[in-house]
């Protein structure tokens, strides 16, 4: 899995940065992410309406969603 797709499902989970999410939280969140949305291109048009709704407050979601991806390796077998 990718980092932008990982970023993208954690982006479209219900985990927010106010949580401190784990490791372990975070890719449970992923996981969900991608199972609820359908795989990663569902969970991009989750990211693409959140955008279109909230421009204000998607971007920093997205930061925070990379900078936590980023910390985190995921197994390449993750995707839904």
């Amino acid at each position: 899995m990718t980092t932008a797709s990982a970023a993208t499902a954690l982006f479209a989970s219900s985990l927010q940065p106010s949580d401190h999410p784990t490791p372990e939280q975070a890719k449970a969140a992923v996981r969900d992410s991608l199972r609820r949305s359908g795989g990663v291109r569902g969970c991009a048009a989750v990211c693409a309406a959140e955008y279109g709704e909230h421009p204000e407050t998607a971007p920093a979601r997205m930061r925070w969603a990379l900078a936590l991806v980023e910390q985190i390796r995921f197994p390449a077998p993750l995707a839904a």
